[in-house]
């Protein structure tokens, strides 16, 4: 689950070494060696900081011939942070839901079917929210299970699932679906 994945990171961060490695690597790719010298540290405490780091996914690695070097994963610290501070984003609630009321109101029919999918990001959001609201928070849907759900609302049901997932709105693990807490929704 990705309640899980966000655990792991806020452990992975949660530590004086990991946060310098961090702001090293925030600079440029760097290998163990280079990190070890630039912390006065050993060899293996940093290649067990670092396996932390990769575990939660905050670092990447790559090999250049024989050395190994690693760098910031810009974008999975984005997603976690940003997810963490959209807990705190409580400003403008109101005019949020009269926002998507009239976009649900444009991209629904009278009968509740999507007419079609929003190009634009925000409206797709919204629309993508709207429609896993309506599945069970816990529960675990088979595949099969979330093509029947979605086809209710839109034939597409291929874009609609993985959308539902690139939009952490939805973890998918062996076939098998489950909507993630809202604080884990990428807005």
């Amino acid at each position: 689950m990705q309640l899980e994945k966000q655990v792991l990171f806020l452990k992975s961060i949660g530590d004086p070494t990991r946060i310098k490695i961090l702001h090293l690597l925030a600079a440029k790719p760097l290998h163990g060696q280079a990190i070890a010298g630039k912390l006065g540290l050993t060899p293996p405490t940093i290649t067990h900081h670092l396996n932390k780091l990769r575990e939660s996914g905050v670092i990447n690695s790559r090999r250049d011939r024989n050395t190994i070097y690693f760098e910031l994963n810009k974008k999975m610290m984005t997603q976690h942070l940003t997810s963490i501070l959209a807990i705190m984003d409580h400003n403008g609630e109101v005019q949020e839901v009269e926002d998507k009321e009239k976009i649900l109101k444009n991209f629904l029919s009278k009968e509740g079917r999507l007419k079609t999918i929003p190009a634009q990001r925000k409206k797709k959001l919204i629309v993508l929210e709207y429609l896993v609201e309506k599945l069970e928070v816990g529960k675990k849907y088979s595949e099969k299970e979330i093509n029947t759900f979605i086809e209710k609302y839109h034939e597409d049901y291929a874009t609609l699932r993985r959308e539902f997932i690139n939009h952490q709105l939805m973890f998918r693990d062996k076939g098998i679906y489950e909507v993630n807490p809202r604080e884990m929704w990428l807005n």
